[in-house]
């Protein structure tokens, strides 16, 4: 008979190995090489290309379609797809945009920055449109794909995909550059394209997919899923949370670098700690947030993230108060990143439950928008502004209060029911059930 601590590591190492988890896993990994495509790699090829600065920083208009690609979700809801879709409606979309996406890579790997930059634009836009179109697939086959219980771990393992396939594929594209040139890079990192359609050949069609209701009119395509969720219960003070819970964890992690700078850690320390040791930590808070979410339930895991990530905020209050301390930053990198992983597990997981599995796509496309986008719009133009005022201490002191509301709404919802009330049929319905 197994020790119980043995019994232990093997019950919560269980639901990492299940078949939609481990597909997860997949997906997460095709999702994650395109946005390395047109993120550092092609700002190294760039620069190594001898093109002016200005030129290198223009290109990170490509990634304005991650945060716009709510705009065409309801399309990949809606529209069957000829000849694919006798397939399932998720997985031939899958298909098309695995396609759309592993030409628009080879398109921008064969263009040459030197004789046609305009060329290499238009390939940039290719990937970033393409690439946030499969993210719009990939969630809503993974959200559909998992079973209520599973939600939390299968958000965990998505995560560890997406870095898994962003790392795997930037360095794989040096590697092979430095040997042979740019172009057989990007042509073999295409390939990571791969594991998504495998885990789609591997899972088959969403059992939980529910067709969108049928309508000729275009508009019910985007009115439709608006409607459905705030008609329900408790659906306004939901998106009010969605949209403030981040502001605060936000407003912290934009200016990190500028602490670090001000404070005197050189580049070999930053590279050490932040990048290095909060890689690490921010890993294992992923792990940490799956087992949370298996072993306390969404509510309870989510309101635990919301803290933690509140509190980690008062720790880099602290380091700007002391200064220039290489084991309070690891303790307060280490602590950050731990419970972002705990918390990016706990809120996506929470988003993925509040969709509609009639909308999955457009609904999911919408909350991770409106999570994010809002919060980048208010820190960007007021962060840099607020440290010039206040001072390093003060302005972490006020992350720690800005994020309280979330904290207290969220908890104040689970008080009243309105969690529960509020929630998708993604997050309640029995995974056994055929909906089609």
């Amino acid at each position: 008979m197994q020790p119980s601590w043995q019994r232990r590591i093997s019950t919560s190492l269980r639901p990492y190995v299940e078949r939609a988890p481990l597909g997860a896993l997949l997906l997460g990994i095709s999702s994650g090489f395109p946005y390395a495509m047109i993120g550092a790699t092609l700002t190294t090829r760039l620069a190594q290309d001898g093109i002016d600065k200005k030129a290198v920083t223009a290109f990170s208009l490509a990634f304005l379609a991650y945060n716009l690609k709510f705009l065409w979700a309801p399309a990949v809801d809606r529209i069957e797809l000829p000849g694919l879709s006798r397939a399932g409606q998720r997985r031939g979309w899958l298909w098309l945009t695995a396609a759309a996406v592993a030409a628009s890579v080879c398109l921008l790997g064969i263009a040459s920055p030197q004789s046609s930059l305009e060329f290499v634009a238009l390939g940039a836009v290719l990937v970033g449109v393409s690439g946030a179109t499969f993210d719009i697939v990939i969630d809503a086959y993974r959200i559909e794909s998992l079973a209520p219980h599973q939600l939390g771990t299968g958000s965990g393992m998505s995560q560890y995909g997406w870095r898994i396939g962003s790392v795997a594929a930037g360095a794989l594209a040096l590697l092979v550059a430095a040997r042979w040139g740019w172009t057989p890079a990007y042509l073999l990192c295409a390939l990571f394209v791969l594991p998504a359609v495998f885990a789609s050949l591997w899972l088959g069609e969403p059992t939980r997919h529910r067709p969108a209701p049928a309508s000729q009119r275009l508009s019910d395509a985007v009115i439709a899923p608006l409607r459905e969720f705030v008609q329900r219960s408790g659906a306004w003070l939901v998106l009010l949370f969605v949209l403030v819970h981040k502001i605060g964890d936000t407003l912290g992690q934009l200016t990190l670098r500028l602490l670090l700078d001000d404070l005197g850690f050189n580049n070999d320390e930053i590279a050490t700690y932040d990048v290095g040791f909060g890689f690490i930590a921010y890993l294992i808070g992923i792990f940490l947030g799956g087992a949370l979410y298996a072993r306390l339930g969404l509510k309870r895991a989510l309101l635990i993230s919301l803290i933690l990530m509140a509190v980690s905020n008062l720790s880099f209050a602290g380091l700007a108060a002391v200064g220039h301390d290489n084991g309070l930053l690891a303790f307060c990198i280490g602590f950050e990143n731990l419970a972002s992983g705990i918390g990016g597990v706990a809120v996506v997981a929470y988003l993925s439950a509040l969709c509609n599995l009639s909308f999955t796509a457009t609904q999911f496309a919408l909350l991770s928008a409106a999570a994010s986008v809002v919060g980048r719009l208010i820190t960007g133009t007021s962060a840099g502004a607020l440290i010039e005022s206040m001072g390093y201490v003060n302005f972490y002191l006020l992350t720690f209060v800005v994020a309280l509301p979330g904290v207290l709404l969220f908890w104040m919802m689970m008080r009243a029911g309105l969690v529960d009330q509020a929630m998708g049929s993604a997050g309640r319905e029995p995974p056994s059930v055929d909906l089609k």
